[in-house]
């Protein structure tokens, strides 16, 4: 049996694809403590790190219609953690900003996401950590290009 590690970028990509999902289910186990479900959260997220945005980018940063993301702000806004804003400068266009309450409630759905991960992270040998670090920076580097 070959122990040599697959080129072809269709393969790589269908491993790392297959990776990327499955990690990601095991981390949502985590927010269930935030109260919110993950588009909710993603939303969040990207108002407390990205903010204060206008309803149109944020559907355009979560790939979604302007109508799907005015329900899920709607949800934020009623759970008082998000507010709106009107422009000063046009006062039609509205500006997004998180409350000090939701950004607490994104700060500690993170903590709980990232220490999640660390402890498993931290039972890895020292060379698979390494690695993991090393092959960090070029999963950046794609998503800078994607």
């Amino acid at each position: 049996m070959s122990t040599e590690r697959p080129t072809n970028p269709e393969d790589i990509a269908a491993s790392l694809h297959s990776a990327a999902i499955h990690l990601l289910r095991q981390l949502r186990q985590a927010d269930a403590g935030s109260g919110l479900n993950s588009p909710r959260l993603s939303a969040l997220s990207v108002i407390v790190f990205a903010g204060p945005i206008t309803l149109g980018h944020l559907a355009d940063a979560e790939r979604v219609r302007p109508p799907t993301m005015t329900r899920i702000v709607n949800a934020l806004e009623a759970k008082g953690l998000v507010k709106k804003c009107a422009s000063a400068i046009d006062r039609r266009t509205i500006h997004l900003s998180a409350t000090m309450k939701g950004k607490r409630v994104l700060l500690e759905a993170r903590r709980r996401r990232i220490q999640s991960l660390a402890s498993q992270i931290a039972i890895l040998p020292p060379q698979d950590k390494k690695t993991l670090h090393a092959t960090i920076a070029i999963l950046n580097g794609l998503v800078r290009v994607l």
